[in-house]
């Protein structure tokens, strides 16, 4: 076991073991250390926060907004190491979705949703509260390392309820299982404001050119189910997220299928950039974001292992 695992495992340990208020406070603490060093990731952030309020922020409000986003990055991996000693009703009464009556009503129907996340609030509590609804819930994640921790991390979502498919090495391509998944149903949700593979497809977003994974939008076209739009943020005492959709889907006669997948991740594009915008403190974006910024390089400040993933 290397010293990262370590950490993973002591911090899943003591987060489930001592008292919430205790942990709370000590990730707290850990944030604002964090702040203090001025390391890569919090560099990153502050950049990245800057493209988002633009440059009329202060400098002296844009440290307090770096703060608050380092405080809520924490406080998800303090949530996140909570959830599998959560009960039932724990879960449910710990996140609140705006427009579920919508995704209870595809669900019903048969025809699923696709859902594009943001890497912002809580998404794991999101799709623990999926599950513990009673709904169906299939997302992929990314093989990262080490795999230990990959390990963990897959089984904590499994247990908590959701259908993991690994992005690459399955028994078949994930993107035929998520197809199959929402013929039958299935919510389908998939971070989607940062391309992993270097294939997305280039979006405007703040201002600036990113890639976007195609995913989500080849699958709203490939099925016909609705795709929404999350915000995601946390209030004082819930973790919270709001529907915006179904997004409009351009027909065949609108042009070719590239096209369309490019009109449609744009779409998704402004639908993000909106909820973003609204609570830019929740936004944990900690890596590399546009292609005019440099690579992070080795150091970078990773993204929770086995994350929802992205296709």
């Amino acid at each position: 076991m290397n010293l990262t695992e370590l950490g993973y495992v002591a911090g899943w340990r003591l987060a489930r073991t001592l008292p919430r208020p205790v942990v709370a406070a000590a990730f707290r603490a850990g944030a604002d250390r964090a702040y203090r060093r001025g390391g890569r990731g919090t560099t990153r952030l502050r950049a990245n926060l800057r493209r988002v309020v633009g440059p009329e922020l202060p400098e002296a409000e844009l440290d307090e907004l770096v703060r608050a986003g380092l405080r809520s990055y924490a406080r998800y991996w303090m949530e996140a190491f909570r959830l599998p000693s959560l009960s039932r009703q724990e879960i449910l009464a710990g996140f609140r979705l705006d427009g579920a009556d919508k995704l209870g009503a595809d669900v019903e129907s048969g025809r699923g949703a696709v859902i594009a996340l943001p890497h912002g609030g809580n998404w794991d509590a999101a799709g623990a509260w999926v599950a513990a609804t009673g709904w169906p819930i299939t997302t992929v994640a990314e093989r990262l390392k080490p795999e230990a921790v990959y390990e963990r991390f897959l089984a904590f979502r499994q247990g908590l309820g959701m259908e993991i498919l690994p992005t690459h090495g399955g028994e078949r391509p994930a993107f035929e299982v998520l197809v199959d998944r929402l013929q039958a149903g299935t919510v389908v949700p998939l971070l989607a404001d940062r391309d992993l593979s270097a294939r997305g497809v280039e979006v405007d977003f703040f201002g600036g050119r990113t890639r976007m994974p195609a995913g989500p939008a080849l699958l709203a076209i490939r099925t016909g189910a609705p795709l929404y739009v999350t915000t995601m943020w946390y209030e004082s005492d819930i973790a919270r997220a709001a529907l915006d959709g179904p997004l409009e889907l351009p027909g065949p006669s609108s042009g070719s299928l590239d096209f369309r997948v490019r009109v449609l991740t744009q779409r998704i594009a402004d639908g993000l950039a909106a909820g973003i915008a609204r609570h830019p403190q929740d936004w944990h974006m900690l890596q590399r974001m546009w292609l005019d910024q440099r690579t992070d390089g080795p150091g970078a400040t990773p993204q929770p292992p086995a994350a929802t993933g992205t296709i």
